[in-house]
């Protein structure tokens, strides 16, 4: 062990002694009782409910391989070894989706936990478990044998359940379908999405509605243009530019009494959570393999998000990541089918207007006539404090939102409070053998909208659904309405046989990156805000240039840094800055000679990418507020929230008409002028030094924290890995945005498991004093892949039946 190390165990034992209140005399026994918690990966221990006794073998990263007798011994060891290396981080996300995180943090989270339990995910649970197939619920009966076997251990509790004074309870099964619930409002959740079509719509014209909010930006329309062939990227042709009502909206927005500051939404334009994922056919390989390349985009946190494990049982091994509290591997292969998913950034979720009489506020209008609401008084607990009681509305079509949406109360529909639509059905390709086999799987598995990759071992591709999708009658979804009358309702889901799918195209590959991809014309409406096209674009275009390609290409295509979509702003500020422009200035002298000097790519060293992002940020702020304060006014809490900026303000500042300039500006040299120096001021301000010397390097750095690590000043740092500077951006290939970053990059082919690539932030151990914690993080910053398969064993444990002998 390293001294660094060493001293950074001795920080945290100290530090986590002194919150937990304890004397200095105590810190020798807390630094005792902290150890004692450690994970043992060598052990014998007798699990109750298996069948027959498993092995468990680790490796120098403790990446475990499982071996046992049937899918469901199999799957308590899972559950077990979930519970000793990440309890803490499983009893956060069934809490977070129970509505119980105040109870430990205390009213910090209470707004949190109104939101859960007004979308009433603890009610939900036990009735999504309830009507699971049998095979589907003894899965997750199995795994939470073995979460309960592990605390029925008595070993110490990790430091978090120390500091916060509480034990986890029991785990049910319906804890599973918690945790699930809870990638639901990660993935699926378009509640902000909607609440901006719905003001646009009632605050602008309809052609500035669909000026701000385009089909698709000009990298999907190539996509979805190219069959054989990729077109070099251009503007679509498009209607006018509303100039006449942009200008009005402009001049109106004072007098309409805005609300001050930015309308534009933190996260509007940034980078989605969303993921790349494609996959090459045999036709295109060296030996006629067929890899799959997956790299997740999410929140990124320690421990990471992803748990790997390699199961056996049976004639089944299966290989991947699996989300700690809930059994089926997300994506992995099991040496038939590979399969990786990406968000699809679709439309399951809807706000229906409520018609209220106001003298009778206790009842709404339905299609049947006048129903009272159905009044539930949420009880939440408070660390500290008394309970918390919240009165819950429901309706026929769900629970009425926390928020109005333009002063009237609306109701969640929603596929995540249906429990027909919730399952547990990815389960099911541990035994799939083709990818017609592992399509129809994935079609008919309830889960949170997802696109899903398939590559088989007979070199063969694909795309496909996962989820449910709803068929709305009478509107599209993309904007509230009321069902009241029966002009809106949903009409079912989409059947399994008639979802969206593409099987070995002729390219002999298939990409997808969150963007639109093309469907069928019968196929309903799957979503309104889709992510940008840029990076499947890069991708695509990076691909048709290889010949022949092997798993260690795909990894380095995961790590593409080029950034073409920024070109454009660069060009744009260069055009405007001739060299007299920088004589008269020499700020914007600077900003010439940083805009110059960046290569095109979103390096560690490269130079002037930094102001340029900013430069876009600033753009967008200024041009969207100056249009939209009349939103603000009709809406107090209006925000911006659409993905797709780009394609309004580059059709903007293309046009450039005199009439829309916004002010304090006279030209639109003056305007992009300003922001750039207001880019370098707000630069200047939060990283202390001239942005014409700042590397990209410097401005994006890795953010990878612990939950608890804002809290706990004394030890925070060294519960976070290290803020290191990340190549990488926001639309790169390599997407990596300082909190939101690849939770993982997989590259594996079917039936070739050991040249299968994978890294993954943090490490497989969510205790800070393992040397498990964050052993993996490295390679991760660096884009050093490691293979995906466990190495040679160097612990091993043993799990016996009850009747076993216990230790």
């Amino acid at each position: 062990m390293t001294r660094a190390r060493t001293r950074r165990r001795r920080l945290v034992l100290w530090g986590a002694a002194a919150v937990a209140g304890l004397g200095l005399a105590a810190v020798g026994f807390a630094a005792l009782v902290l150890r004692g918690s450690l994970p043992e990966l060598s052990a014998e221990v007798t699990v109750a409910g298996l069948a027959g006794t498993v092995t468990v073998t680790s490796d120098e990263h403790a990446i475990p391989t499982v071996r046992a007798g049937s899918r469901e011994d199999a799957l308590r060891a899972l559950g077990y070894l979930h519970a000793r290396d990440r309890l803490f981080q499983m009893d956060l996300l069934r809490r977070q989706a129970a509505g119980r995180l105040a109870e430990i943090f205390g009213r910090d989270l209470l707004a949190s936990d109104v939101q859960s339990r007004t979308y009433g995910f603890d009610r939900l649970a036990p009735r999504v478990v309830a009507r699971l197939p049998a095979p589907q619920r003894a899965a997750l009966e199995a795994y939470a044998e073995g979460v309960n076997g592990y605390l029925a251990r008595g070993r110490t509790l990790p430091f978090e359940f120390q500091l916060l004074r509480y034990r986890p309870e029991a785990w049910r099964p319906e804890d599973s379908a918690l945790v699930a619930l809870g990638m639901f409002q990660v993935l699926s959740g378009s509640e902000d999405q909607e609440r901006t079509h719905s003001v646009i719509a009632r605050c602008v014209p309809p052609n500035v509605a669909d000026f701000l909010s385009p089909d698709a930006d000009r990298y999907t329309r190539a996509l979805l243009g190219a069959q054989t062939e990729l077109p070099s990227p251009s503007l679509p042709s498009s209607p006018p530019l509303p100039e006449r009502e942009l200008r009005a909206l402009a001049m109106a927005a004072p007098a309409a009494g805005a609300k001050d500051g930015p309308v534009l939404a933190a996260a509007a334009g940034e980078a989605p959570k969303g993921s790349n994922g494609w996959v090459v056919a045999g036709s295109r390989t060296n030996d006629g393999r067929a890899i799959l390349a997956n790299d997740m985009h999410l929140d990124l946190g320690v421990p990471n998000v992803w748990y790997r494990a390699t199961l056996r049982y049976g004639d089944v091994e299966i290989t991947g990541v699996m989300l700690p509290g809930v059994p089926p591997v997300i994506a992995g292969s099991n040496g038939h089918v590979a399969w990786g998913v990406t968000n699809l950034e679709g439309d399951v979720f809807d706000l229906v207007q409520l018609e209220v009489d106001p003298r009778h506020p206790d009842a709404y209008r339905t299609p049947e006539g006048w129903k009272p609401f159905e009044v539930e008084q949420a009880v939440v607990k408070v660390a500290g404090e008394a309970d918390v009681t919240t009165p819950v509305r429901r309706t026929i079509w769900g629970p009425v939102a926390s928020r109005p949406l333009l002063g009237r109360p609306v109701a969640v529909k929603w596929t995540a409070l249906d429990p027909e639509a919730v399952d547990f059905g990815l389960l099911e390709l541990d035994r799939a053998r083709t990818i017609d086999e592992a399509t129809a799987i994935l079609n008919r598995s309830g889960s949170p909208p997802m696109n899903a990759l398939l590559a088989d071992a007979q070199g063969r591709v694909g795309w496909t659904l996962v989820g449910r999708i709803p068929l709305r009658q009478g509107f599209d979804g993309a904007v509230s309405v009321s069902w009241a009358g029966g002009g809106g309702a949903w009409g079912g889901y989409l059947p399994p046989g008639s979802m969206p799918r593409l099987l070995d195209p002729p390219s002999g590959f298939v990409v997808n990156a969150n963007q639109r991809m093309r469907t069928e014309p019968d196929v309903p409406v799957l979503g309104h805000d889709f992510g940008n096209g840029y990076r499947a674009y890069r991708i695509t275009e990076r691909l048709r240039a290889m010949p022949k390609v092997t798993e260690r290409d795909l990894f380095a295509l995961q790590l593409d840094t080029r950034s073409e979509l920024f070109d454009v702003y660069r060009d744009l500020a260069l055009a405007t800055l001739d060299a007299a422009t920088g004589a008269a200035n020499p700020r914007l002298g600077e900003a010439r000679a940083a805009l110059s000097a960046w290569d095109g790519r979103a390096e560690i060293a490269s130079p002037g990418f930094a102001w340029l992002v900013r430069f876009r940020r600033v753009l967008a702020r200024d041009i969207f507020g100056a249009w939209l304060g009349a939103c603000r006014a009709l809406e107090p809490d209006f925000e911006f929230a659409l993905g797709d900026i780009d394609t309004p303000i580059q059709r903007l500042l293309t046009e450039r008409p005199a009439s829309l300039v916004p002010p304090p500006a006279t030209s639109w040299n003056d305007f992009v002028h300003a922001a750039l120096l207001k880019a370098e001021d707000e630069m200047k301000e939060r990283y202390g030094k001239n942005p014409r010397s700042l590397s990209w390097g410097e401005a994006n750095l890795a953010e990878v924290r612990h939950p608890l690590s804002d809290g706990l000043p004394l030890v925070g740092r060294w519960l976070d890995m290290p803020a290191e500077p990340l190549a990488g951006c926001g639309f790169c290939v390599r997407m990596a945005a300082g909190t939101l970053g690849a939770s993982e990059r997989l590259v594996v082919s079917p039936g070739h498991e050991p040249d299968a690539l994978f890294h993954m932030p943090a490490g497989q151990s969510g205790h800070p004093l393992s040397p498990h914690y964050g052993d993996q993080q490295a390679a991760w910053v660096a884009g050093h892949p490691l293979p995906l398969l466990a190495g040679p064993t160097l612990a091993t444990s043993t799990l016996a039946p009850t009747q076993g002998k216990p230790r």
